[in-house]
């Protein structure tokens, strides 16, 4: 009786292991979906990851832009916040990073509302004030689209590859160096 029991154990434990391993190779090529709208072309993935969250945000000026408008393209996505320091202090370099001719788009995101960020309000009053006209930022009023990236905190760096596969992603503070390195391996 002992000897069923524990045989009956390790069948539970061995289901549950393969059913782990299993989930953990689901994001293969052949099953990668984008969470937006359910389709990638899967003729075109070079990268290993996720569909990157397929996001449309308005910048500063009220201009619409959509990670599928930079298809073909590597970005870089930095979310940061207007009150934290660690993400304040790095933003000459990404600003210079920003103005560089790099094989990768650089995009940052606050999010008014959320996280205590500032009001979108607010933030279009003191961003322009700032000396970084490099930058390009978008607002995900109320973290909508940092949910869909798993944001856990700022600043935050993703790597999108030009299939628009979400390569890595980083938290804290990403040097140029780093970042220029990093997207030396993604496609």
């Amino acid at each position: 009786m002992k000897i069923a029991k524990q045989l009956v154990k390790f069948i539970l434990i061995a289901g549950v292991l393969l059913t782990v391993l299993a989930a953990c190779g689901a994001n293969t090529k052949e099953t990668m979906q984008d969470s937006t709208t359910g389709t990638v072309d899967n003729s075109k993935i070079m990268n290993k990851g996720t569909a990157a969250p397929s996001f449309s945000l308005s910048d500063l000026n009220g201009n619409e832009i959509q990670l599928a408008d930079l298809k073909g393209q590597k970005v870089y996505v930095k979310y940061w916040a207007s009150w934290c320091s660690i993400c304040l202090a790095g933003l000459e370099d990404l600003n210079t990073l920003a103005g560089q001719n790099n094989n990768f788009h650089v995009i940052t995101i606050v999010t008014p509302n959320y996280k205590g960020e500032k009001s979108k309000q607010d933030f279009t009053e003191w961003f322009p004030k700032q000396p970084y006209p490099n930058i390009t930022v978008l607002f995900d009023e109320d973290g909508v689209w940092a949910k869909k990236f798993g944001l856990r905190g700022y600043p935050s760096s993703y790597y999108i590859g030009s299939d628009g596969i979400l390569v890595k992603s980083s938290p804290g503070h990403a040097s140029n160096d780093t970042i220029m390195e990093t997207f030396k391996e993604i496609m």
